[in-house]
Order: structure tokens, then C-alpha cells, then sequence
């Protein structure tokens, strides 16, 4: 069984925020997988559960065989995205290896996509209460680049912004490939899906303390 967790904040107020891009690629794929027809109809739809909005079902792979997967929005705020996630893995009793966590970096150019099988958290507070909730580091994450926030402008406040026009054009096709990039780590595993996906730049991580 997969686990794929996109991190964000709930609330009305960080709809759409750059925080939020992780929520926003677990809408994408329940409408790529046919569990919904719009992208609104998430929230709707979801149940409540593991302290998140949970869907769960079985996708059908090109090899003919389906795999069971779950989606996950923790509603804990970004900080405490950790015990959402360990309640979901401990219920459905998932390996580490069939866990993978969507979140935002500073670090990377708007609209790049960096999929690892591990790693630290890169002063990222979601990964970081992961990490202590799961007490490892070694489950998958796809990161989705924003930009490094602008002279003077501290991460915090960048992050729980929305994004510029100029921004939205390259985001919302990367929520897109996201969502694709996770289909193929489901269908052939991480290195196929970071051969592909990943960008040719190896930059770095981010060490912006972010909160909520």
C-alpha cells in the first residue's frame, strides 16, 4: 500500500498559499486517478480521519496488477503534520519506502521538481515533525521549487503568501508533472520517477524556519 502525503496548512486563509503546494498536487492526483472530477471536489469528498482528509482506493497499473493507495492532507497545521502521518502508517501498518511526502522549497527555481527516496529536512517544519514522528528520515519526498523569497522578506511570511502571476505560470503545470511523477513512482519506483521528473540542476535545501 502507498501513503502519498501532501503538506499544508487547513483553513480558507492559505488556500492557494505557496505553503500549500503540497495540498494542491493531492487534489491533482485524485482527479488524475478518476477519484474526482474537479479539483474543489477534494475537500468535499474527503473523509475525515488520521487528524487529515483522507481518499483511499486501488489504482490500476501498467503492469496490469493495482496497488492500494491513500491520500492524505493532514489538517494539523504544517507543524504537527507528523502525527497525521504516523496514525495513517501505523493503521495501514505501510512500510517507510511506500510513504511519500509533497512540500514546497525555497531552495529550488519556481516550478522544479526534486523527488529523493530520503534525507534531512531541510529546516522544512512538516519534515521535520515527520521525521520525529516516524523517527526516520528515509521515506520518499517530491519537492516543488517556489523561489527564494525576495531581499528583506522573511521565509515565513514568503511561504504563507500566494504566488505572483509570473509564478502561478510555472506552478501550476508543476502541480501537473507532480502528480505524473508520483503515478510513475507508484508504477516503477522512485528511480525510474527521479530519472524523469527530476531537474538537471542539483541545488540545494532549504534552512528557512517556516511556521505554521
Amino acid at each position: 500500500m502507498k501513503l502519498v502525503v501532501g503538506l499544508g496548512n487547513p483553513g480558507g486563509q492559505y488556500l492557494r498559499t505557496r505553503h500549500n503546494i503540497g495540498f494542491e498536487v493531492v487534489d491533482a492526483l485524485a482527479q488524475r486517478l478518476g477519484w474526482i472530477r474537479s479539483r474543489d471536489q477534494f475537500v468535499l469528498l474527503a473523509k475525515s480521519k488520521f487528524d487529515g482528509l483522507v481518499m483511499n482506493g486501488l489504482v490500476g497499473l501498467a503492469s496490469g496488477e493495482s496497488e492500494k493507495v491513500l491520500l492524505l492532507k493532514p489538517m494539523t497545521y504544517m507543524n504537527l503534520s507528523g502525527q497525521s502521518v504516523q496514525a495513517a502508517k501505523a493503521f495501514f501498518q505501510i512500510l517507510e519506502r511506500d510513504v511519500m511526502v509533497v512540500l514546497d522549497d525555497l531552495a529550488l527555481p519556481c516550478g522544479k521538481l526534486r523527488m529523493r527516496p530520503g534525507g534531512s529536512n531541510g529546516g522544512h517544519n512538516g519534515l521535520r515533525d515527520i521525521e520525529r514522528a516516524l523517527g526516520t528520515s528515509e521515506y520518499s519526498r517530491l519537492r516543488i521549487g517556489l523561489d527564494a523569497p525576495p531581499p528583506r522578506m522573511a521565509g515565513r511570511d514568503y511561504v504563507l503568501g500566494r504566488a505572483t502571476d509570473e509564478q502561478r505560470k510555472r506552478l501550476d503545470p508543476a502541480v501537473d508533472r507532480a502528480a505524473e511523477a508520483i503515478v510513475m513512482w507508484m508504477e516503477k519506483g522512485i528511480e525510474s520517477a527521479m530519472s524523469r521528473f527530476n531537474a538537471n540542476d542539483e541545488g540545494g535545501t532549504m534552512n528557512d524556519e517556516r511556521k505554521p
